[in-house]
């Protein structure tokens, strides 16, 4: 690195403008998206998706930034506008919304380089010497600063943050990329069935995060020539990065820890990966630490009073054991183990909960037996009912289980007003 110093990374931050791209459905997310956009979807008891990406870069630093929406963007923008709308654009400081509004078409956004595309006025207006494309659906802890010093000291026009995977779960999910000794991007292809896997190593295989920098001119003038390729499909990984790796410097850059391990990183964007996810986080050492005071992970909370947990009889004990249980929460007679209760659960008497994610405001009545469940937001459970035990009784009843047996229950599954 040519100067590693404070000063030096403070200035690349500060010369950067990030663009999380948040418009995606997650449609293997079933009916857990059918109100709302994949990164306003609710994560670790408080969270949403789209706080990692965004405090990813308000602690590294980066304070320029602009969100992409598109489908079903309500719930996404209310809580954008709630929990991140106090920035002061007088002090360099700002999240932007960028809604799909035909800015240069009269298309909708076609694609994630697209997206980019239509906003070019808007990022040129913040004159940045780089721009940093984000991901806005996957969980992470990750400093940024680190991935701009090193597409600097590459001499890269574009970097890639890329991390081995294993080769089944990467098939027709991740873009894959093969490198060379010096992580130069030698070929890329997106979502292959069979991906290359890794020289050392084929178990796995090197896949993109889907975070890309670039130097702005060089961003600006390929995706311009893009938009000009009547046969493009307008996307980063099927379009942009093959047409570029073969003349330019492109540079794969590795997501590890201090010690030079793979880092955390989840794509919940499977029913069973979302809970698989949540369920790490009851751990006693979870691989995410959501408690690491030199970086919060920020969001939007309502105001709420502290978790209760009430009676102590015989038979009749309100506890959690070993689980995530959040503000506004009353266990009230019932037991909760390994499980995650996010904001305004209200567990009855006499009821069970095991391995599972409760969202936001349910309500589990008297003498239910839940068992390795999603339980959607504002869901009213009935008394007596039993989720997750008999995956036929559960499918009879219009829930849908996965091949890996979770039981995710919704609203309208329930009979109940739909929402987000």
């Amino acid at each position: 690195m040519p100067n590693p110093s404070p000063r030096y990374i403070s200035n690349l931050t500060r010369e950067t403008y990030a663009l999380i791209l948040a418009g995606g459905r997650g449609s293997r997310l079933h009916e857990l998206t059918d109100w709302r956009a994949k990164p306003a979807l609710y994560f670790g008891g408080k969270f949403r998706i789209i706080d990692f990406p965004l405090s990813n870069c308000i602690n590294s630093g980066i304070k320029r930034i602009g969100v992409v929406t598109q489908y079903k963007s309500h719930s996404l923008i209310r809580h954008l506008v709630r929990g991140w709308g106090h920035f002061r654009k007088e002090l360099g400081e700002s999240v932007e919304i960028l809604p799909a509004s035909q800015r240069s078409s009269g298309n909708w956004y076609e694609g994630t380089a697209d997206a980019v595309f239509q906003n070019i006025d808007i990022i040129r207006d913040e004159i940045p010497k780089y721009v940093m494309i984000l991901s806005g659906d996957h969980i992470y802890s990750m400093d940024y600063a680190n991935i701009l010093a090193h597409h600097v000291e590459s001499g890269a026009k574009m970097t890639v943050s890329c991390m081995p995977v294993p080769i089944e779960e990467a098939a027709g999910a991740f873009g894959v990329m093969s490198v060379d000794e010096n992580y130069r991007i030698l070929g890329f292809e997106e979502k292959p069935e069979h991906p290359t896997p890794l020289p050392n190593d084929p178990t796995r295989c090197l896949a993109s995060m889907g975070n890309y920098v670039f130097d702005t001119d060089f961003l600006f003038e390929h995706l311009k020539r893009d938009s000009q390729n009547e046969g493009s499909e307008r996307d980063f990984g099927k379009d942009i990065i093959p047409s570029i790796i073969k003349e330019h410097a492109v540079y794969a850059y590795p997501f590890a820890n201090e010690d030079g391990e793979v880092s955390y990183w989840r794509d919940v964007g499977t029913l069973d990966s979302f809970w698989l996810a949540n369920m790490e986080l009851v751990s006693p050492k979870p691989p995410l630490n959501l408690y690491d005071k030199k970086w919060p992970i920020w969001t939007y909370q309502e105001q709420l009073p502290p978790a209760k947990f009430v009676w102590e009889e015989y038979n009749r004990c309100g506890a959690a054991i070993d689980s995530v249980v959040s503000g506004g929460c009353i266990i009230s007679g019932a037991t909760v183990r390994k499980s995650l209760c996010f904001s305004n659960v209200h567990v009855h008497s006499f009821s069970e909960i095991e391995e599972s994610v409760l969202l936001p405001d349910v309500e589990i009545k008297r003498n239910c037996k839940i068992k390795k469940a999603i339980i959607d937001r504002g869901c009213i459970v009935p008394e007596g009912m039993v989720i997750g035990h008999n995956h036929d009784e559960d499918r009879a009843r219009g829930f849908r289980v996965t091949a890996k047996g979770v039981v995710l229950v919704t609203r309208e599954m329930l009979g109940l007003k739909v929402g987000i």
